[in-house]
C-alpha cells in the first residue's frame, strides 16, 4: 500500500490533461466563439449548454459502465484512460478550427464540442475513481491527492500560458463602431500610410494562433496519458454487479454524499461563473484587451502556490474549516474589482487574491471525496467497487453547473447586446458582465457554505472511519 514519489507524481501527472483542456476550455472557448468564430452569442450559448449538458449525462454513464468492466492485466480504469486518448486530442483540436462554410458552423462546434467531452469523460471518470486503487491507505491516498491537486493546477496554469500567450501574440484589433468614432475621432482618422510600418493582425492570425495552441496542448495530453499508463499500478478489488437506477439510488440516497455534492455544485457554480466570464469582462468592460491573458495567468499561478498551504491548513484545522476560509478570502477581491474604475494593478492584485480562492476549489472536493466513499464502505461493508459511481455523480453536477453558467451567461450577454469584437459595449453588457463575475457567485458561494455546515464528516469521524476500516482489512 505504501506509494513511492515516482507513483505519487506519476499518478498526479494523469490529472493534468483534463485541467489543461477544460481551462482552456472554461476560460477562451466562449469569447473564441464570439469574437473568431464569429457565432450569434444565442447559438454560442446552445454550444456552450447542449455541450456541458451533454457531458454531465455521459459521466454517470461512464461511471456505471466502469463499474461493470472486467479487470484486466492492466487494471479496470487504465484501459478506458489509453483508449479514449486519441480520439479526444482529435475533437479537442477540431474545435479550435474554424470550418470553410457559414451554414453549418453552429453544428460543427456542438458535435465536436460534445464529441471531446464524451471522450475526456472516458479518461477522467476511471482517473478520479484511481485514487480509490492505488493504495488501501487513506493517508497514502491523500498525500497522492495532494501531488494530484498540485500537478492540476499547475495544468490550469499551463493551459492559461499556453492558449494565453500564443493566442495573445496574434490578438486581432476591434472594430470601432459608430460611437467610438464619434467619443474620439483622433483614434479612427490617421491619415493613409500612417501605421503603414506596423504589422496588420488579421482575424486569420488569430484563428492560426488558436489551432497552435490546441495543437500544443494535444501533445501535451498524449504525454499525460502514457506517463499514467506506465507510471501507475492500479490494485485490485472486488465489485458487485449492479443495475443503473440502483447505483444512482445506492449513490444519491447517502446523506453525507449528497450533502457533500449540493455543496460543492453551489460553490463550483460560482468559481465557474467568475471563470467563464472573467476573460470577457478584463477585455470588455475593464478595457484590457492586450492583457486579460496575463491577469488569468496571475490566478492561476496564485492558486498553484496556494495549494501546499492549503494542504497544511486542512491537516492543521481540518478540511471543513478550509473550505469556509478558502472561500470567504476571495469574496472581498472579487467586490473590490467591480467597485473600482478600471485599474491595470488593482485588478492583478484582485486577481492574485481570487487564486488563493480558486485553489481550495481545486483541492477540497477531491480530497473529500474519499472520505466520503470511506465512510459509506464502513456504514455498507456488504457493498463493494463502486467508487467509480461516486466520483462520477460528483463530476456530472459539476459540468451539469458549468454548462447551466456558461449557457446562462452567453445568453445573458445576447439580451444585453453584445457587440461581436467590438471596441467598446452597451452599459447593459458591462452591467451583466459585473453581475456575472461578482454578485451571482458569492451568493451562490453563501449557498454552498451554509450545505456545507450540516455536513456530518469531521475530522474525528474521518479518523474512526480510517482505523474501522483498517480492522476491516
Amino acid at each position: 500500500s505504501k506509494l513511492s514519489v515516482c507513483n505519487k507524481i506519476c499518478y498526479a501527472i494523469g490529472g493534468a490533461p483534463y485541467q489543461i483542456t477544460g481551462c482552456a476550455l472554461g476560460f477562451f472557448l466562449q469569447i473564441y466563439l464570439l469574437d473568431v468564430a464569429q457565432i450569434d452569442p444565442f447559438y454560442a450559448s446552445i454550444i456552450l449548454f447542449v455541450g456541458r449538458a451533454w457531458d454531465a449525462v455521459t459521466d454517470p454513464t461512464v461511471g456505471f459502465l466502469v463499474s461493470r468492466s472486467p479487470w484486466t492485466r492492466f487494471g479496470r480504469m487504465l484501459p478506458w484512460i489509453v483508449l479514449s486518448t486519441p480520439l479526444a486530442v482529435i475533437s479537442y483540436f477540431l474545435i479550435w478550427y474554424v470550418p470553410p462554410f457559414e451554414n453549418g458552423k453552429v453544428i460543427w462546434y456542438l458535435f465536436f464540442y460534445c464529441l471531446f467531452q464524451s471522450l475526456q469523460t472516458c479518461f477522467h471518470v476511471p482517473y478520479s475513481a484511481l485514487t480509490m486503487f492505488i493504495s488501501s491507505e487513506q493517508k497514502e491516498r491523500d498525500s497522492a491527492t495532494a501531488y494530484r491537486m498540485t500537478v492540476e493546477v499547475l495544468g490550469t496554469l499551463l493551459g492559461t500560458a499556453i492558449q494565453g500567450q500564443i493566442v495573445g501574440l496574434a490578438n486581432a484589433p476591434c472594430i470601432p463602431g459608430p460611437a467610438d468614432i464619434l467619443a474620439e475621432p483622433s483614434n479612427f482618422s490617421a491619415s493613409p500610410g500612417l501605421n503603414e510600418s506596423k504589422p496588420v493582425i488579421s482575424l486569420e492570425h488569430t484563428r492560426t494562433a488558436y489551432m497552435i495552441a490546441s495543437g500544443v496542448i494535444c501533445l501535451i495530453y498524449i504525454i499525460c496519458a502514457v506517463v499514467l499508463f506506465f507510471g501507475v499500478r492500479e490494485q485490485k478489488g472486488e465489485s458487485e454487479p449492479m443495475s443503473f437506477f440502483q447505483g444512482i439510488k445506492l449513490v444519491m440516497g447517502y446523506g453525507p454524499y449528497a450533502k457533500l455534492v449540493m455543496a460543492f455544485l453551489f460553490t463550483s457554480l460560482g468559481f465557474m461563473l467568475l471563470e467563464g466570464n472573467f476573460a470577457l469582462f478584463c477585455s470588455a468592460t475593464l478595457g484590457f484587451r492586450n492583457d486579460f491573458q496575463n491577469i488569468l495567468l496571475v490566478i492561476m499561478l496564485s492558486a498553484t502556490l496556494a495549494i501546499p498551504f492549503w494542504q497544511w491548513f486542512l491537516t492543521r484545522f481540518g478540511k471543513k474549516t478550509a473550505v469556509y476560509v478558502g472561500t470567504l478570502v476571495v469574496i472581498p477581491f472579487m467586490i473590490l474589482v467591480v467597485s473600482l474604475k478600471s485599474n491595470l494593478a488593482v485588478t492583478y492584485i484582485c486577481s492574485f487574491a481570487a487564486g488563493v480562492g480558486v485553489a481550495v476549489a481545486f483541492l477540497l472536493p477531491w480530497s473529500m471525496l474519499p472520505d466520503v466513499v470511506d465512510d459509506f464502505q464502513v456504514q455498507n461493508p456488504d457493498f463493494t467497487g463502486h467508487e467509480a459511481l461516486f466520483y462520477s455523480f460528483y463530476v456530472f453536477f459539476t459540468k451539469f453547473a458549468s454548462g447551466v453558467s456558461l449557457g446562462i451567461s452567453t445568453l445573458s450577454l445576447d439580451f444585453a447586446g453584445y457587440i461581436s469584437r467590438g471596441c467598446s459595449q452597451p452599459k447593459e453588457v458591462d452591467l451583466t458582465l459585473k453581475l456575472l463575475v461578482s454578485a451571482a457567485p458569492i451568493a451562490l458561494m453563501a449557498i454552498g457554505l451554509s450545505i456545507i455546515y450540516s455536513y456530518p464528516i469531521n475530522e474525528e469521524k474521518r479518523q474512526a472511519n480510517r482505523k474501522l476500516l483498517q480492522d476491516l482489512r
